[in-house]
């Protein structure tokens, strides 16, 4: 049985977190070294690994209505992504799913994103690391109505900035200085997300993947490599759109693609697919929502609504 696993399913057995809807910092539970404890007396070694250098990857899920959305393939890409920089996966996919399940169940979390970090472990500060150090796993709680997002209605704003991100960016990883950073000229600009550049290519989103609409009605989205993350959302979306028989081209667009396009959006775990009516202040997609994103996005949620609902 993996690191961890052992405890883990011992502490399953503990009662749960009494009271109501818990959705603050203060109440929140979380699920910490082995642990289900409150967020308020959670605590991280100064020297584990993943605070001293971002030596570790992370990974989220969706809920929906008591369900947890893509949750293996979520999984499976957290698997890749240690595996990548040589951590041991210190849980089964069943075993995460436990915990995300007792999770909600503790949290009462109905709607909202389940969160895992997991970093290399505690150790000395050296660059280099000492073989089989034992994993810290981080997982918590965020409540939000991921499906009732009002910008899906109007559309999104987006602007344009360089990848500065390091070179193996389909790796899920801690280290998010670069993203930081859009972010806050995304906050800055008062739009709702950034897209990076390479060049005049589009890469991906600062925390989403980047879709057109062409004149020809194909569906682009850039091909997967080391480039940009592998999108669970985004493999989802692609899926549904082979079922409706749209054409699907996989590879690099340009800034003028984009303004070109007859529809843009974006996809992520978070946001599950927004619209985008204006990039770098100037209209595209014809400055609305369009059908092709609205018919994804409906087939997305009819999907997500034929999964197990968790009961508690």
């Amino acid at each position: 049985m993996p690191v961890q696993e052992t405890s883990f399913i011992q502490d399953l057995n503990r009662p749960a977190c009494k009271g109501g809807i818990v959705s603050t910092v203060d109440n929140r539970i979380g699920f910490v070294r082995g642990e289900f404890v409150p967020l308020r007396d959670a605590v991280i070694p100064v020297m584990d690994r993943g605070f001293l250098f971002g030596d570790g990857v992370y990974e989220v899920t969706a809920v929906i209505e008591g369900r947890l959305v893509d949750n293996d393939h979520h999984l499976q890409r957290l698997e890749r992504s240690l595996a990548e920089i040589g951590i041991a996966n210190p849980f089964s996919i069943e075993a995460w799913t436990g915990i995300e399940t007792e999770l909600m169940r503790r949290n009462e979390l109905r709607n909202g994103l389940i969160y895992i970090q997991v970093s290399r472990g505690v150790a000395e500060r050296a660059f280099q690391y000492a073989e089989g150090l034992e994993p810290t796993v981080v997982m918590f709680p965020q409540f939000s109505r991921v499906q009732s997002n009002p910008v899906i209605e109007t559309g999104g704003r987006i602007i344009t900035v360089p990848d500065l991100r390091w070179a193996r960016r389909d790796i899920k990883s801690t280290s998010l200085l670069a993203q930081v950073m859009a972010k806050h000229a995304v906050k800055q600009a008062g739009v709702n997300e950034a897209w990076m550049l390479d060049g005049d290519e589009i890469t991906e989103g600062a925390s989403s993947t980047a879709f057109i609409v062409s004149a020809s009605n194909e569906l682009i989205t850039r091909n997967l490599s080391q480039d940009i993350l592998p999108g669970i959302t985004r493999r989802t979306i692609i899926e549904i759109a082979k079922r409706h028989g749209l054409t699907i081209a996989e590879r690099p667009f340009s800034k003028a693609d984009v303004l070109g396009a007859t529809e843009v959006f974006y996809t992520s775990a978070s946001t599950i697919a927004v619209p985008v009516i204006e990039m770098d202040g100037v209209s595209v997609g014809g400055g609305i929502p369009g059908p092709v994103f609205r018919s994804l996005y409906d087939a997305y949620l009819q999907d997500v609504m034929t999964l197990p609902a968790i009961i508690f």
